[in-house]
């Protein structure tokens, strides 16, 4: 899929599988972070080393690594960029609602 392509540049919500190729990780992270979309991310790799490595490159609220589907009723939902504010679940829900205020006495 080229990269211009309309479902590589929009947030798409479906069963869809956009394939491309690229050169090496930088490549391929750069160009992940470059839509102004960060809901979600998918990473399949067969190398440990790489499935630590990438989730924290790439620029979204939410990445699932060799497998299908993020998250569970109980865990962090959200994104980043132009995919919304806020984020539903997990304790990172709550932030929304408090003030935090940290108070140092001798």
């Amino acid at each position: 899929m080229p990269d211009d392509a309309l479902v590589m540049r929009q947030e798409p919500f479906g069963p869809i599988a956009a394939v491309t190729r690229f050169r090496d990780e930088d490549e391929v992270v750069a160009r992940a972070n470059s839509v102004p979309f960060g809901l979600g991310a998918y990473l399949f790799t067969g190398s440990a080393d790489r499935a630590l490595r990438v989730p924290p490159r790439l620029d979204v609220g939410m990445v699932s690594v060799n497998r299908f589907g993020v998250g569970a009723r109980d865990t962090f939902f959200g994104g980043r960029k132009a995919s919304g504010y806020g984020s539903e679940g997990g304790p990172e829900a709550l932030d929304e609602y408090l003030v935090s205020k940290l108070v140092a006495q001798a």
